[in-house]
Formats: structure tokens, C-alpha cells, sequence
């Protein structure tokens, strides 16, 4: 595998190991769903990627040519949608080789978002982890600290990658999440010391140290963000909480004391397809025409009216006092984005949510069905009065919008516990079976 420290500019190197030969343009497929590493060298930034639409599901990446005036023809729709309207793609998932990720920087994408779930599935179905796991137990590192250190380097590797986009746009974009233990959910003053170990232990700019939106927690991203340390607040599930996040990075920017607040940055990890879960759960059981009418829409719906809130609270005299110290918007990112029911459109969590200074975080499903599917086109603010009128409705037939928030938390938590419990399990009986540790 190629040496993360030679890939950190924007030219990456790529291989493959079949090439089409259908026209005279150098072409190669990258299967999102495969683990194929790329040694032919090409430029990102000269690089168009479309569907292939006889192989579904596959990206076709061909050397991009240039027009008749000299131009370079455009990539792919995430281009479009950075470029056009604002928002960055990411892709939601992160395993070995990271080198994995460069066709994805290719057509697009511009940062990466994990979770302990994401975690569990990469290390425990790979054998890409074998190597430095058996050094760690062979140095009886204890069978956490072996967890953090196959995953700190899975993030300092991607890190590395995604730095020239970090650098291009000053710290905008560019990032790479990585969450603070989920058994620390309900512990504030933990969270903190968990944020400024891991954020320490990475040591990387691009970094974000992702805390979950927790009652508890909510002090914890103030203090956190105060200390310089930029956050992926995660878990959120309702307005009103999203609110109190908002309110805990402004105060945590204020409380910093720093006079350049530029490098200082979040974004808010608002959660969708769950809602609509659990709410297309509650209407089925109200069972009324009307009910029926509203499955599927509460969660687009919310996620507008959170979009009308970020607008609000970043503006006027508060906002512009930060402004004049560098300060960044806290992004809203948009999480969650895979169609859980298959009734439903496959882009309906990405489509409908595209608007400026927002982020989309796309596990393979959606990233694959927008590129080739996917329209450009603002959506987020298009009918503010619909999503009122939807979420309005929804509250007036008994759907208590504060208990989906908080149901959904219990549940975002309790999965991200089993996930790193489950590894850790993992992981021991597998050092065990290596019978280099005693228990």
C-alpha cells in the first residue's frame, strides 16, 4: 500500500486493476463496494466521474478532456453540488486501506465522518488490522488502548489525505471525524477529557472530535470548542436540542479568548432517516388517512425548519462580534442520509436537503444513488411553508416531537455502546485465541 506521507498533495496516485477500452480516453471502474487500491497516476483535480449505467452501482472515472475554449469539462454531481450550491459531500463510512478514499476525493467527496459502529464492522471483518493489532498485544497494550490505536491511525491516515482540501479552503472543509467513547454519553466532565486526549493523540489540523448531543454533553461541546479544539456534535435528533448546540458553540468561541477564531470550526450532525422511522412507526398505529398521508415526510420537514434556525442564530450583533474574529458558521450536516424504508426514493435524504454552508454525509447507498441519480438544485428553503405545515400537522395528530428526540437519542447511544462493546469483545477473544494475553 502506498505511503500515507507521500499522498498528501493534491495529485493522488491511484491503481487499478482492469482498464476499459471502449474509446480511446483512458478509463478504469472504481466499485465503491470493493477494496481496490490505485497505483496509475492521475490528478484529482483533472478527473470527471459519471455512472455507467450498465454497471449500476459502479463509478466510471475517465481523465476529463478539455472543450474547445480551453475549459475543463466538469465532474460529477458532488462537484456540482459543492460548486453550484454550497454544500460538501462526505462520505460516511472509513475501514483499510484508507487509500480506499482517494477515487472518492476524485469524484468529489471532501470529507469523512465515522462512528463507533462504522469502527466495529471495519475491524472486526477485515484482516487489514492484523498486523498492527498483533504488535499491540505483543506490546500487552490493554485491549482499548488497542482500539484507539487502530483507530487513531485509521484517522491520522485520512487526515493526511484529505489536507489539501483543508488547506485550499482555509480550514472550511476538508475534515475527518472521529467520536469520543459512547460510554461517556451521559458524563460531561469525561466527554471533555476524552476530546482533549483523542484530539491531543491525533494530532492532526483536519481533525473533528465528534460529541454526542446529550443533555449532558451539551456543556462538554462549550468547553470543548473554548479550548480551540474544533467538534462534530452528533446525535441530533429535534429543534430544540439542536438549539442548545448551536447556543454551546457560540459561548464556547466566546469563552476561548482566542483573537483569531478561524481555525476554530463544527458542524452539527443533524439526523434524518431515523425520524422518519420512528415516526412512520407512530402514524401506522394512528392508522387515519391523514396519518398515512404523512409517513415519510416528517423528517425533511424538521430538517427545513432547522435550516431556518441556523440562518437565525448565526446573524445579527452576537454572530458579527465572532465574525470579526474569524469566526465560521457552525455547519448544519445532514446525517443519517440512507433510505431505511425501501418504498422510498433512494435520494430522499439528500435531494431534498441541498443549500449553502451544509454539509451531506452519505454512507455508500445514497453517495452511489445521488451520483447517479441526484439533481442539483437548492431544495433546502424552497417551500419553508410546507415543512411548517407538515411538522405542524404531525404535532396535532399526538406526535410529540420532544419525545422523538429524546427516543431516538436513548436509541443513537445505546447502538454506539453495543457497537464498541461488541468490538472490544471482539478484540479480546481474538487476543486470546493469538494466546498472547492472559486474562
Amino acid at each position: 500500500m502506498a505511503s500515507i506521507s507521500k499522498l498528501s498533495n493534491p495529485n493522488p496516485t491511484y491503481s487499478s486493476t482492469s482498464f476499459a477500452s471502449r474509446s480511446s480516453q483512458p478509463k478504469f471502474f472504481v466499485d465503491l463496494r470493493s477494496k481496490t487500491a490505485f497505483q496509475t497516476r492521475v490528478s484529482s483535480s483533472r478527473l470527471s466521474v459519471h455512472i455507467s449505467h450498465p454497471l449500476r452501482g459502479s463509478l466510471h472515472v475517465r481523465c476529463s478532456q478539455i472543450d474547445g475554449n480551453g475549459s475543463q469539462i466538469k465532474g460529477t454531481t458532488l462537484h456540482d453540488l459543492y460548486e453550484k450550491q454550497g454544500q460538501s459531500p462526505w462520505y460516511d463510512n472509513l475501514c483499510r486501506p484508507v487509500t480506499d478514499l482517494l477515487p472518492l476525493i476524485a469524484s468529489g467527496v471532501r470529507g469523512v465522518t465515522s462512528n463507533p459502529a462504522i469502527f466495529q464492522k471495519a475491524i472486526s471483518t477485515s484482516n487489514a488490522y492484523n498486523e498492527q493489532f498483533r504488535e499491540l498485544v505483543q506490546a500487552r497494550k490493554d485491549i482499548e488502548s488497542v482500539y484507539w490505536e487502530l483507530v487513531v491511525k485509521d484517522i491520522q491516515d485520512a487526515c493526511k489525505l484529505f489536507e489539501p482540501i483543508y488547506d485550499q479552503t482555509e480550514a472550511g472543509d476538508g475534515y475527518v471525524s472521529v467520536e469520543v467513547s459512547p460510554r461517556l454519553a451521559e458524563n460531561a466532565e469525561g466527554t471533555v477529557e476524552a476530546a482533549k486526549w483523542l484530539h491531543k493523540k491525533v494530532d492532526r489540523r483536519n481533525v473533528y472530535i465528534k460529541i454526542p448531543a446529550t443533555a449532558a454533553c451539551i456543556p462538554s461541546i462549550k468547553e470543548v470548542i473554548s479550548h480551540g479544539i474544533s467538534v462534530n456534535v452528533t446525535l441530533i435528533f429535534s429543534l430544540t436540542r439542536y438549539e442548545a448546540v448551536i447556543d454551546a458553540y457560540l459561548e464556547g468561541l466566546e469563552a476561548s479568548g482566542l483573537n483569531d477564531l478561524s481555525r476554530v470550526t463544527s458542524v452539527a450532525s443533524f439526523f434524518v432517516s431515523r425520524v422518519d422511522t420512528l415516526v412512520d412507526k407512530m402514524l401506522e398505529k394512528i392508522g387515519t388517512p391523514e396519518a398515512l398521508d404523512l409517513r415519510g415526510k416528517a423528517a425533511n420537514a424538521q430538517a427545513a425548519l432547522a435550516y431556518q434556525l441556523y440562518q437565525k442564530k448565526f446573524s445579527g450583533p452576537r454572530w458579527e462580534a465572532l465574525v470579526k474574529k474569524g469566526a465560521k458558521k457552525q455547519r448544519l450536516l445532514w446525517a443519517s442520509t440512507s433510505v431505511k424504508n425501501p418504498a422510498y426514493t433512494d435520494t430522499l435524504y439528500v435531494a431534498p436537503l441541498i443549500g449553502p454552508d451544509t454539509v451531506s454525509t452519505m454512507p455508500d447507498q445514497a453517495l452511489h444513488a445521488f451520483i447517479d441519480h441526484g439533481t442539483v438544485a437548492r431544495t433546502i428553503d424552497s417551500n419553508v411553508s410546507e415543512a411548517e405545515g407538515i411538522y405542524s400537522a404531525l404535532q396535532k395528530l399526538g406526535i410529540d416531537w420532544s419525545h422523538v428526540g429524546s427516543q431516538l437519542e436513548l436509541e443513537g447511544v445505546d447502538s454506539f455502546k453495543k457497537s464498541f462493546d461488541s468490538l472490544l469483545d471482539s478484540l479480546q477473544e481474538k487476543a486470546n485465541s493469538l494466546k498472547l494475553v492472559s486474562l
